[in-house]
């Protein structure tokens, strides 16, 4: 959709800014503070896999390519410029994203569960951290499905919630009660934070095929073993400090906790989560399939 000037008179909320457009629909700030969250995540994600931005086998340079929920944009325009002859598309409900764009990159304000109306299809279709933004994520990858060309391709990256532990998990610990307490709460407001688990089964049903599905493990701290986890622990750790307060008060908010009842948790959290004797860690899924025809 065209870009109205009343889409960026953002929502103010808890010292937060949200977006306008589909007011509430997704549930983390899209303020200065979460969009440099929003990168070091992008960091993230790509360091997780080798400091690579997918990790579908598609050529170089494929002709069409779109990123859902594209969030800050930094994922398409680091596709663009490494693709030069590829035509990007980013979509999100917030416009965020920068001005000065590589001319085969651009922006649109949408929701990727209302139907998709674009005028071609793609030959790649990305979408990363999504677990926060839709009801019914099968449908999503269905119109993802509907939308490529013949032997494209179609990436998802996502969390499986809640994180895991090694051992005992400790029951009496906050970042336990935490994760239980935003599963419940997400799921009041009409989202799953476990639907990572049923991705292979959406892209099967969707009709992809070749598809392939590898986890990843983020340690919360460095006490994991090996220079790989380690790196990871710390992309992850700064991620969820940086992202924790924001995420914690749209959500514990609807189970009936303050804004100042929020934050003091928060605080408890954060101790655990920095605590080398905490061994918890959080489930990656990266998935992608093929929509059957002729490759890219």
């Amino acid at each position: 959709m065209s870009l109205d000037s009343s889409l960026y008179h953002f929502v103010q909320e808890n010292g937060r800014t949200y977006h306008r457009y589909k007011e509430g629909r997704y549930f983390l700030p899209n303020d200065t503070a979460e969009q440099e969250r929003l990168d070091l995540q992008h960091q993230l994600f790509t360091v997780a896999i080798g400091s690579k931005l997918n990790i579908a086998p598609i050529p170089e340079n494929p002709g069409r390519v779109l990123d859902i929920a594209t969030g800050t944009g930094i994922w398409a325009i680091e596709f663009a410029v490494q693709n030069p002859r590829s035509q990007v598309v980013g979509t999100d409900l917030s416009p965020i994203q920068p001005q000065f764009l590589p001319e085969n990159c651009r922006f649109e304000i949408d929701d990727a569960e209302d139907e998709w109306t674009f005028s071609d299809p793609f030959d790649f279709i990305h979408g990363r951290a999504l677990m926060s933004c839709f009801n019914d994520p099968s449908a999503v990858v269905r119109q993802g499905f509907e939308n490529l060309t013949p032997g494209g391709i179609m990436e998802f990256q996502d969390a499986l919630f809640p994180m895991s532990y090694i051992g005992e998990p400790p029951t009496e610990s906050a970042l336990y009660r935490w994760n239980e307490m935003m599963i419940d709460g997400v799921t009041r407001l009409g989202r799953s934070w476990s639907n990572v688990q049923h991705y292979k089964r959406y892209f099967e049903e969707a009709g992809f095929e070749n598809i392939v599905e590898k986890r990843f493990y983020w340690p919360t701290s460095p006490w994991a073993k090996g220079k790989y986890y380690k790196t990871v622990a710390a992309y992850f750790q700064e991620d969820m400090l940086a992202g924790l307060e924001a995420m914690s008060l749209k959500v514990l908010g609807v189970l009936g906790m303050s804004s100042d009842e929020v934050r003091e948790f928060v605080e408890d959290v954060k101790r655990d989560i920095k605590d080398t004797n905490v061994h918890a860690y959080l489930t990656v899924t990266y998935i992608y399939g093929q929509k059957p025809g002729h490759p890219i």
